[in-house]
C-alpha cells in the first residue's frame, strides 16, 4: 500500500505540473492575443489606415489593455485580501492609473512586460519542478517479475516488495534497489553517482532504481522499492532543498512589507511636486522588484541543477551557503581518504600455529562482520582455498573487534587493547612496531585467551585524494584533520602522503565528537567528511556533515546535510567552489536589482524615462538576472567527463 501510495503521490504532483503547464500556456497565449491587438492599435493609427486618436485605433488599444492588464489587476486584488505583499500591486496601480487617464496603449505595453517577465518566473520554478520529474520518470513503471517457477511476469513496479525477483534486459531502467543473482553486464548509474563511465556488474553487487541496463541481462533480488529507493530518496530530497531558504532570502521577505509603501510615498511625492501622472506611473513600473525576487532563487535552482548532475544531494540550500564558509575539514580515514579495501599483508602466528590455521580462525569469527577488515580476511581465505568453520555466539565491539565462538573455542579478532581489556596476553609474539615503517594495521587473533598470533593489513588511499587535499588548501581551507581508530603509524603514513595539518588515531566514534567539537571552539567553521555509518555523531556535530558514497546508504543520506553519491574526493573542492560561486552570482544579481530600481527611480521622476520604455527595461532586467543565474547549470561540467582515477 506505501508504494500504491507513493506513486498516487506521484501522479498527483505529476497532474499538478501539468495543470500549472496547462495555465502557463493559456497565460502565454493570452498575453500574445495582448500584444497583437496593440500592434494591430499602432498600425490603426497610421495615415493610411484610420489614423492617430480613431475610435478604431482607441478600441483595440483598450481591449488590449483590458486583456493584458486584466490579470495582473485580479491578482493584485486577491493578494490585497489575503494580506499577502507582492510586486503585483505596483503594476496594478500603474495600469489603472495609465487607463484612468485613457492611456490605453502605455497600460497594455506595461502589463504585457510584466506578464512576460512573471512567466519567466513561473517558468523557472516549473523548469525546476520538471526535473524532478524526469527523476520520476527514470524508473519504469512496469517490471518483469520472476516467479518461483522460473517464468516471467508483467508487474506494476509500484507492487514489488523486498525479497521479489526481477529481470532486467539490455537498454532498460533498473525498477527497484537489489542485489544482482545472476548475470553480468555494465550499467549506466549518472543518475545516481554523476559518474559518466558505466559500472560493470556481477552477482553480490548493488545496483540501484532509475540507473540503465547496458549489455547483459541481469536478475535482481529487490531490497528496496518505491520511496525507499536511493533514486526516492534524491527525488524527495531535491524537493526538500527546492523549499528551503537561505538566510539572504528571509531578509528579502522580511523587509517586502515595506517596500511597497515606501515606492508609493516616492511616487506620491514626485506627482505632488511635478502634478505629472505619467512620472508617477513610470516609477511604479520600474520598482517592480522582478530582478530582486528572481536574484536568489534563480541562482540556487542552478546550483542545484550543477550538484545533482555530479551526485552531490544538498538536503538545504542553506548548507550550499556554509559550504563557502568553511574554514577547517575533518575526514574520516577508512573509506573516506583511503579506498576502505584492507589487505591483509603480513601473517605473524605465534609459536606452534602455522599461518594457515591463524588465517582461518580469524577469517571464520570475522565471517558475520561487515567490517572491511574482515572482508580482507575472507578474501584472502578464499583466495588460499581455506574452508570456514560455522560460527556461534558472535558479538561485535565497534571500534574494538569482534568474539565469536569457532569449534567450541572462544575466538577474539581484534585490537592489542581489546585483547588486554579481556585479560589476554600478547606478549608471546612479535611486536608489530618493529614493522611499524610499512604502516600495518594490525589485528590480534586469541583461541580460548591465549594470543596465537597477529594479522598485519594495509590500506590504500585514494588515487585522487591527494590532488583532491591540495585543491583545497588552494581555495583557502587552513586545516584538514583527519581521524581514525586505526594504529599511530599507520595514521602517520596516510596523514603524510595526504599533507594534512594533523591526525589523531585510536579514535573511537565518541572521540571524534569531542575533537569535531574543540576544533569548532577554536573558531573554525567545520565540515566534516565520513562514509556516515560510524561516523554519524560527528557528522551531526560539524557545522555541516558531508556523507561520502552515499548510494544506497540509508545511514549516510540521513545523518549528513549534504550526501556525495560516489566516492570522489574531487567534489569535496567543487562543492566548496560552487558554493562560493553562487554567493557571488546572488550578489550580483542582487546588486543590479537594487541599482535598477534606484537609477530607474531616479530617470522616471526626471522624466527622462517613459513608461513604456521603463516596462521594457523592466523585463530586460528580469532576462538580465535569470542569465547571469544560467551561468551556474553548467559550472563544473568538466568533472562529469573526467575518466575515473
Amino acid at each position: 500500500m506505501a508504494h500504491e501510495h507513493l506513486h498516487f503521490k506521484q501522479d498527483l504532483a505529476a497532474e499538478a505540473t501539468h495543470g500549472k503547464q496547462i495555465r502557463v500556456s493559456m497565460a502565454l497565449l493570452g498575453t500574445l492575443a495582448g500584444g497583437m491587438l496593440l500592434i494591430t492599435s499602432g498600425i490603426a493609427r497610421s495615415r493610411l489606415v484610420y489614423g492617430s486618436g480613431s475610435f478604431q485605433a482607441e478600441f483595440l488599444a483598450m481591449a488590449g489593455a483590458i486583456l493584458l492588464g486584466g490579470p495582473i489587476v485580479l491578482n493584485a486584488i486577491k493578494s490585497l485580501i489575503k494580506r499577502q505583499m507582492h510586486m503585483d500591486e505596483l503594476v496594478a496601480l500603474a495600469i489603472i492609473a495609465a487607463f484612468a487617464t485613457q492611456n490605453y496603449v502605455t497600460a497594455g505595453i506595461v502589463a504585457f512586460f510584466m506578464l512576460l517577465s512573471e512567466l519567466m518566473e513561473t517558468r523557472t520554478a516549473l523548469g525546476a519542478r520538471a526535473s524532478i520529474e524526469s527523476l520520476i520518470k527514470l524508473t519504469p513503471t512496469k517490471a518483469n517479475l520472476i516467479e518461483h517457477d522460473g517464468s516471467e511476469k508483467e508487474v506494476k513496479v509500484s507492487s514489488l516488495k523486498p525479497g521479489d525477483r526481477i529481470r532486467t534486459r539490455p537498454g532498460d531502467n533498473i525498477s527497484a534497489d537489489g542485489e544482482v543473482i545472476k548475470g553480468l553486464s555494465s550499467v549506466n548509474e549518472a543518475t545516481i553517482t554523476g559518474e559518466s563511465l558505466p559500472v560493470d556488474k556481477v552477482p553480490g553487487m548493488q545496483v540501484f532504481a532509475g540507473t540503465t541496463n547496458l549489455t547483459g541481462v541481469l536478475d535482481i533480488e529487490v531490497t528496496k522499492a518505491g520511496k525507499d529507493t536511493t533514486l526516492g530518496k534524491v527525488q524527495s530530497l531535491i524537493m526538500q532543498a527546492e523549499q528551503t531558504k537561505i538566510p539572504i532570502m528571509r531578509i528579502i521577505d522580511r523587509y517586502v512589507k515595506w517596500y511597497t509603501p515606501t515606492i508609493l510615498m516616492i511616487a506620491g511625492i514626485v506627482l505632488f511636486f511635478t502634478g505629472e501622472v505619467d512620472r508617477a506611473i513610470t516609477i511604479l513600473v520600474i520598482s517592480c522588484p522582478c530582478a530582486l525576487i528572481l536574484a536568489t532563487p534563480t541562482a540556487m535552482v542552478a546550483a542545484i541543477s550543477a550538484s545533482a548532475r555530479l551526485g552531490i544531494l544538498i538536503k538545504n540550500v542553506a548548507d550550499l551557503e556554509i559550504a563557502g564558509k568553511i574554514t577547517a575539514m575533518v575526514f574520516d580515514k577508512t573509506g573516506t581518504l583511503t579506498t576502505g579495501r584492507l589487505y591483509v599483508t603480513k601473517l605473524t602466528p605465534a609459536e606452534n600455529i602455522e599461518p594457515a590455521q591463524l588465517l582461518s580462525v580469524a577469517a571464520s569469527a570475522e565471517q558475520m562482520s561487515k567490517h572491511p577488515a574482515a572482508r580482507a580476511l575472507q578474501e584472502v581465505a578464499k583466495e588460499a582455498s581455506l574452508s570456514l568453520h560455522t560460527v556461534d555466539n558472535f558479538k561485535e565491539t565497534p571500534g574494538k573487534g569482534v568474539t565469536a565462538v569457532v569449534d567450541s573455542a572462544k575466538i577474539m579478532v581484534g585490537r592489542d587493547t581489546f585483547l588486554k581489556e579481556n585479560n589476554v596476553d600478547i606478549s608471546n609474539v612479535s611486536d608489530p612496531a618493529l614493522h611499524e615503517e610499512q604502516g600495518f594495521s594490525t589485528l590480534y587473533v586469541a583461541k580460548d585467551a591465549r594470543c596465537i598470533g597477529w594479522i598485519g593489513l594495509q590500506d590504500k588511499t585514494r588515487p585522487e585524494a591527494q590532488q583532491a587535499v591540495s585543491e583545497l588548501f588552494d581555495i583557502g581551507i587552513k586545516r584538514l584533520t583527519m581521524l581514525t581508530g586505526d594504529r599511530n603509524e599507520v595514521a602517520s603514513r596516510v596523514a603524510a602522503e595526504l599533507g594534512c595539518t594533523d591526525f589523531k588515531a585510536h579514535c573511537l566514534p565518541q572521540d571524534k565528537l569531542s575533537i569535531v567539537e574543540q576544533i569548532k571552539k577554536d573558531g573554525h567553521t567545520v565540515v566534516v567528511v565520513g562514509d556516515g555509518i560510524n561516523d554519524a555523531p560527528a557528522l551531526a556535530a560539524g557545522d555541516l556533515g558531508i556523507a561520502m558514497g552515499a548510494a544506497g546508504s540509508d545511514v549516510a543520506i540521513n545523518s549528513a546535510s549534504i550526501a556525495l553519491m560516489s566516492d570522489d574526493l574531487k567534489r569535496l573542492p567543487f562543492l566548496v567552489r560552487l558554493s562560493r560561486k553562487t554567493r557571488a552570482v546572488i550578489n550580483q544579481n542582487l546588486a543590479f536589482g537594487i541599482l535598477f530600481i534606484i537609477l530607474g527611480v531616479v530617470a522616471a521622476a526626471a522624466a527622462w524615462l517613459p513608461a513604456v520604455y521603463a516596462a521594457v527595461l523592466h523585463f530586460a532586467g528580469s532576462l538580465i538576472v535569470v542569465f547571469n543565474s544560467a551561468r551556474l547549470v553548467r559550472y563544473g561540467e568538466e568533472l562529469s567527463h573526467e575518466p575515473k582515477a
